[in-house]
C-alpha cells in the first residue's frame, strides 16, 4: 500500500472518481442522434437532467427548444432549454406544474420531428402529475410511505408508474408520432429502464394489480382516492407492444458499474487490489453492513478471500425502514451498522455515500468510518446502537466530524461504498 495516502483521503478520491465519471458532459455527446428533419425537442426530468441538457446544447449542431426539471440546486445555465428546479424526494407543485408544460410542450407533433428525453435518477418526484381524481397531497402522502416503507426502488417505481400521467410510457405515448430517443443515467440496481425515474418512455410490463400486491405486502395505507384507481384499472401504464412506443428508443449512457470500475482504478493506481462486489446490492441498509462487515473481518483476519492490503466496492440501493427519529440516510445507515459489527477492527476503513449527493433528504452525501470511531463516538456520549435504532446515522457521523459533504455532483449512479482492509501490520 501507497504508506503517503492516508485512508480517507484514498476512499474519497474513489468516491470523486465515482462521481466524475458518470458526469453528463463526459458520457452524452457521443448517444446523440442524427439530426431530424424537423423539429429537435428536448424534455426530461433527474437529478443530472439540467447538466445533462447542457451538454446536449454545448455538442448540438443545429436548432432545438426544450424544458427539463431537475432537483432544486442542481440547476446549471442553459441558453435554449429551459431548467425548471423542484423538490425532491416528496414532489411538489413546482413540479407537478413542469411535468405538466413537458407534456403540453410534445403534443401536436409529427413524424419528422425528435424528442430527446433526458432521464435519470430523482425524476419520479420531479415529472410528478398525478391521475385525475388524485391530488398532490395525495401523491405526496404515498410518496412518503413508500420512503419510510422499506420498500426496494422497483417496487416503489412500480406503484408511482400507475399513479401517473406520465410514468410507465405515458410521455412517449404522448409525444406519438414524433421519434423518441431517451438517453437514461441509471440509478438502479439492474439498469432497468422501466424503473429508472419510472419510466416515463418506456413500456411498463407491470399492473395495477402489480401495485396492489406491492401497498398489501409493505402495509400501506392509501388515501381513498389512490385505491380507487389501482383497484378500478384506471391507473393501468402503456404496455410494451403499445403502437405508439414504435418509434422510441433508450439507450443507457451512464450506470453504476461504470463508476465503480473508475474507482477501482484510482486504487489500483495506489497499489490497493480492487474487487468490485457488485453494483446493484439491495436490502436493508443495516442487514447489508453486517455481511460486509463479515467479509471484511474474514479477509482481514485470513487474508480470504482476498489478500490484504485491499478495497472491497459495492453499488446497489439499499434500504432503510424508519422506525426511529432519526434523519434516516441509507449510506449513513450502512455504514452505521458496519462500524458497529466491526467493533473497532483494525486495519478496516470504509466510505459510503450517494453519488447524487443526497444521502435520503439530507444535502449529506454520506459518511467515512474509522477503526476508532466507535470509541470517539462514546467519548462524545453517543450510544451507536442506539443511534441505529434511531436511524440516526447522520447524527452519529455528524457529531464526529465525519459526514461526507460534496454538495450538488449533478448526476446519479446511485450508491457508492469502498471498505479499505490495510491488514494489521498496517493498522
Amino acid at each position: 500500500m501507497n504508506h503517503s495516502i492516508p485512508p480517507r483521503d484514498l476512499l474519497a478520491s474513489m468516491f470523486q472518481a465515482a462521481i466524475e465519471a458518470a458526469q453528463p458532459h463526459r458520457c452524452i455527446p457521443e448517444h446523440l442522434p442524427e439530426p431530424p428533419k424537423g423539429r429537435l425537442v428536448v424534455i426530461g426530468a433527474g437529478k443530472a437532467s439540467a447538466a445533462m441538457a447542457q451538454a446536449v446544447e454545448q455538442h448540438w449542431p443545429g436548432e432545438l427548444s426544450g424544458l427539463v426539471v431537475t432537483r432544486y440546486g442542481y440547476g446549471v445555465p442553459c441558453e435554449r432549454i429551459e431548467i425548471v428546479e423542484a423538490a425532491h424526494p416528496v414532489p411538489d407543485a413546482a413540479g407537478l406544474a413542469a411535468a405538466q408544460r413537458i407534456l403540453d410542450r410534445v403534443g401536436g407533433l409529427t413524424a419528422d420531428d425528435t424528442v430527446l428525453c433526458l432521464i435519470s435518477g430523482g425524476g419520479s418526484a420531479l415529472l410528478a402529475l398525478p391521475l385525475d381524481g388524485i391530488s398532490l397531497e395525495d401523491k405526496q402522502a404515498v410518496n412518503r410511505a413508500l420512503l419510510a416503507s422499506g420498500a426496494t426502488i422497483s417496487e416503489m417505481n412500480c406503484v408511482r408508474r400507475h399513479l401517473s400521467k406520465v410514468k410507465g410510457g405515458r410521455l412517449a405515448a404522448a409525444c406519438h408520432p414524433a421519434r423518441v430517443v431517451t438517453l437514461l443515467i441509471s440509478d438502479v440496481p439492474g439498469d432497468n429502464p422501466c424503473d429508472i425515474a419510472s419510466g416515463p418512455t418506456v413500456g411498463d410490463p407491470t399492473t395495477c394489480a402489480d401495485a396492489l400486491a406491492i401497498v398489501r405486502r409493505y402495509g400501506i395505507v392509501l388515501p381513498d382516492s389512490v385505491r380507487r384507481v389501482l383497484e378500478s384499472g384506471e391507473g393501468e401504464s402503456i404496455k410494451p407492444d403499445d403502437p405508439r412506443l414504435a418509434n422510441a428508443v433508450t439507450r443507457i449512457v451512464a450506470a453504476p458499474q461504470m463508476a465503480l470500475a473508475r474507482a477501482a482504478e484510482v486504487a489500483a493506481q495506489a497499489g490497493i487490489a480492487a474487487h468490485v462486489l457488485s453494483d446493484s446490492i439491495e436490502g436493508e441498509a443495516r442487514d447489508v453492513g453486517k455481511v460486509l462487515a463479515a467479509l471484511a473481518r474474514q479477509v482481514a483476519r485470513h487474508d480470504l478471500p482476498f489478500d490484504t492490503p485491499c478495497v472491497l466496492i459495492s453499488g446497489g440501493e439499499t434500504t432503510v425502514t424508519v422506525r426511529g427519529a432519526g434523519r434516516g440516510g441509507r449510506n449513513v445507515e450502512f455504514l452505521l451498522s458496519l462500524g458497529i459489527a466491526l467493533d473497532g477492527e483494525p486495519g478496516v476503513y470504509a466510505l459510503a455515500g450517494d453519488t447524487d449527493g443526497v444521502d435520503g433528504q439530507e444535502e449529506i452525501a454520506g459518511a467515512f468510518l474509522a477503526p476508532d470511531s466507535l470509541a470517539r463516538a462514546w467519548k462524545h456520549g453517543l450510544r451507536p446502537r442506539e443511534c441505529l435504532d434511531a436511524n440516526d446515522g447522520h447524527g452519529f457521523f455528524g457529531t464526529l466530524g465525519d459526514a461526507v459533504i460534496t454538495g450538488p455532483t449533478l448526476t446519479n449512479v446511485n450508491d457508492f461504498r469502498a471498505i479499505l482492509i490495510t491488514g494489521r501490520a498496517e493498522a
